[in-house]
């Protein structure tokens, strides 16, 4: 039912990119300029200012996307409640989500979430929080998840529940045993980090900078691209590092790893929802919404 050429349309004007629209909607780049063409062609029209470096709505363009969004949403809006009326849940949907959720909380998500909805086809993209923020801007994904805190912009933000980073070391350090570690002792050891654009190096920034500590205080030994990646350099020695609790149940359970806390701080942060606005979401992420709001993640 949905108009393809207006779903097309809209990933460009969302984009600004013929290329990125081509790989949002699974098209060739020529596939796409057609489409275009036969809007233009319909409405009699350039939708697009191709003139300079990149691409622009003309005030045509501009009035178009307004309608088409207000067509797509109202598609989704009419999807969702004839389906809901015949009891019905079926599509596919595109979710976001940082590292930590993604890689350690979504996964037993989307099992539970299928099993519920069979008819529902669930692609999950893993990031940092910049690049989930990126592709939902981008049109890429229809919701995200994400760590750490987002620009509001044009996204509507909702908490989802609370984590804690905790202070993580190998078994026979030093540390393993005290109870009164101050923040500061972590300008003495040699510290692992996430790269730039992770929610959890976010947190941790904001916190030391509270504490008068910069980045550049620490002896940082190692910036890693992934959690797995500092686990494994925590486990041989390389130093210790601070990462949510959720990514070292297993490490914790068989002895590989051990956590601790500092004295005075705590490290508490918020998981949150993205999307943009409500009427926006599909029918099939909705159904994910409400999904999320309800799970019992204290259960995994």
């Amino acid at each position: 039912m949905e108009d393809h050429k207006l779903k097309i349309f809209c990933a460009v004007a969302e984009t600004g990119s013929f290329s990125k629209a081509s790989k949002i909607v699974n098209l060739t780049q020529p596939a796409v300029s057609l489409q275009i063409q036969a809007l233009e062609e319909l409405y009699e029209t350039a939708i697009f200012d191709r003139s300079g470096k990149n691409i622009t709505l003309t005030p045509a363009g501009k009035l178009l996307y307004k309608y088409a969004k207000d067509i797509l949403n109202l598609y989704s809006s009419a999807e969702r409640e004839i389906n809901a009326t015949i009891g019905l849940s079926k599509g596919s949907l595109s979710v976001g989500a940082s590292s930590t959720i993604g890689n350690y909380l979504l996964p037993t998500v989307i099992i539970a979430f299928r099993k519920k909805y069979p008819k529902i086809d669930v692609n999950l993209v893993v990031s940092n929080t910049k690049g989930i923020v990126e592709f939902l801007n981008a049109g890429r994904i229809d919701i995200g998840l994400v760590e750490g805190e987002v620009s509001k912009q044009s996204l509507e933000i909702e908490r989802l529940l609370d984590d804690e980073l905790v202070l993580i070391m190998p078994p026979d350090h030093p540390w393993v045993k005290r109870k009164n570690i101050s923040v500061s002792e972590l300008l003495t050891q040699p510290v692992i980090m996430r790269e730039e654009g992770s929610g959890t190096r976010q947190m941790i920034e904001k916190h030391l900078i509270n504490n008068k500590i910069s980045l550049s205080d620490l002896k940082i030994s190692l910036i890693l691209g992934s959690t797995e990646a500092i686990k494994t350099a925590v486990e041989q020695g390389m130093g210790v590092s601070i990462l949510s609790k959720w990514t070292v149940k297993k490490e914790v359970q068989f002895g590989t790893i051990k956590i601790n806390s500092f004295k005075d701080i705590q490290l508490m942060r918020n998981f949150s929802i993205i999307f943009h606005k409500r009427g926006s979401l599909s029918n099939t992420a909705t159904e994910f919404f409400e999904f999320l709001k309800i799970f019992p993640f204290q259960n995994i």
